[in-house]
């Protein structure tokens, strides 16, 4: 919940970097939902592509101050997040949830970035993979593809607070959510694509980029300036 009008500047300043051939890697905006029509305007003719944070299950209907697939892909989204811990915390959203806006996702065009992730406790209990997991296959739809779902892996524990789980943690977590998706969708699961999410910055992006089945990062508080932005997808690219 960051950005008004004058924050599309900084993404001016990220599509301008990129340029019209980008940087060798998918690069993706996803701003609060009264933006995104103003930044998929501005990121018109480039790679800079545009998501939302958060879908209703429901195509339409009454469920004022909720936001549907359709209408993120008729601002201009491409793909939207669901599951993400603060929606699973602040809004009590289960897995059963998740799964639903993701099949809704689907229906409008959009690209699912499912998340999943475990708490302190449940680390410090040694519950983490098993937590995941258990998100995992309750998240994501059956018909899931590689070019329709992406998964995020992060740790509730590092988001905001400068903390980072060891290169180790990350590798161990990213092995098991690869595992269980091809084992669940065999070749598909293959190729989907498992970001990391928490307390990614400049200065870190390259070692966690490196890990084996880290395919990506799932950016928050460091994507609202648009040089520690560029600073992350240059180490990645």
């Amino acid at each position: 919940m960051n950005g008004t009008q004058g924050s599309l500047a900084e993404a001016a300043a990220v599509r301008s970097a990129l340029g019209t051939g980008g940087l060798g890697t998918d690069v993706m905006i996803c701003p609060p939902a009264t933006l995104i029509a103003g930044l998929a305007g501005a990121a018109a003719g480039s790679v800079l592509l545009v998501g939302g944070q958060d879908c209703h299950a429901k195509a339409a209907g009454a469920h004022t101050g909720d936001v549907s697939a359709q209408m993120l892909k008729d601002a201009g989204a491409v793909a939207v997040i669901v599951g993400h811990s603060e929606r699973r915390a602040d809004h009590g959203e289960t897995d059963a949830v998740v799964r639903a806006k993701a099949e809704a996702a689907h229906r409008a065009g959009l690209m699912a970035i499912v998340c999943v992730g475990e708490t302190a406790a449940e680390r410090k209990d040694g519950k983490a993979l098993a937590r995941v997991a258990a998100q995992l296959a309750g998240s994501l739809p059956d018909a899931t593809t590689a070019n329709d779902t992406v998964v995020a892996y992060e740790p509730v524990w590092a988001i905001g607070t400068g903390l980072t789980p060891t290169a180790d943690d990350v590798a161990q977590v990213h092995a098991a959510l690869r595992q269980a998706l091809t084992g669940r969708y065999g070749e598909e699961g293959r190729r989907v694509r498992i970001l990391y999410g928490g307390s990614v910055k400049p200065s870190n992006a390259r070692e966690l980029m490196s890990i084996a089945n880290v395919n990506g990062a799932l950016v928050g508080g460091a994507s609202l300036k648009a040089e520690d932005f560029l600073g992350i997808i240059a180490a990645y690219a």
